[in-house]
């Protein structure tokens, strides 16, 4: 629930707001808080927001709440294509959002032996379950991270948590912008690509973003988890 204070009132209104000087926007001297934990549970906060309720409208204020429910609606794009942009080093990519089951912290990865091909880092603990972790920078073939590029975003580390075909993979990336939407004339096929696991290209921010296929992706982990030798 918000922690919002109630909205102020119109003009000629007077209402006591003690959440936000003894309450738990203010100094929380109120002796009430220690039964009501917060100032939302407490019936003087609820009596506040029952009388702004009940206080008339002014003109304006109707005025302007009609001009705001006249005003044209904008229609938002339709049939667009929502992916989760990331980095890993210099390179910016993207998954489907579909199948994104979360994005958490940088996680330990304990190692799995026989592991010679370099695509299963090993298994990384989520929310108490122990998953396949994978290195993207692997499969796609990107150059290794340098020094400086290492330390220059240290705190934008992220994981990657996806659900396919009901088994979830995760997948360490070096920084993640979130969940952008492209018409489907702005993903470019690509036919020829370095790496067979970009499906398409689009462009974002200035900024050329491969959008990966997340099927042969899967496939190339699970090849990987069955096997201890290279791909």
């Amino acid at each position: 629930m918000s922690d919002s204070p109630i909205p102020a009132a119109p003009v000629g209104t007077r209402i006591v707001d003690c959440w936000n000087r003894i309450g738990a926007r203010g100094d929380a001297s109120c002796p009430d808080l220690v039964q009501h934990i917060h100032c939302r549970n407490c019936p003087v906060y609820s009596a506040a927001a029952a009388e702004q309720l009940d206080i008339d409208l002014s003109a304006e204020h109707l005025a302007q709440s009609t001009r705001h429910v006249a005003r044209q609606k904008t229609v938002a794009a339709q049939h667009t294509r929502s992916v989760v942009v990331f980095r890993i080093g210099a390179e910016w990519l993207a998954l489907p959002t579909a199948i994104i089951r979360e994005i958490v912290g940088p996680r330990p990865i304990h190692a799995l032996p026989h592991r010679r091909d370099g695509v299963v880092l090993g298994l990384a603990n989520i929310r108490g379950q122990l998953l396949a972790c994978a290195a993207l920078r692997q499969i796609l073939q990107l150059d290794d991270a340098t020094p400086q590029e290492r330390k220059k975003y240290p705190a934008d580390a992220r994981m990657l948590v996806t659900l396919q075909d009901g088994a979830c993979t995760v997948y360490p990336v070096d920084e993640v912008y979130g969940v952008q939407r492209f018409p489907p004339q702005d993903l470019v096929a690509v036919s020829n690509a370095a790496t067979a696991h970009v499906k398409a290209v689009l462009t974002w921010q200035v900024k050329l973003v491969s959008l990966l296929d997340e099927d042969l992706l899967l496939s190339t982990v699970n090849r990987s988890l069955a096997s201890a030798t290279a791909i």
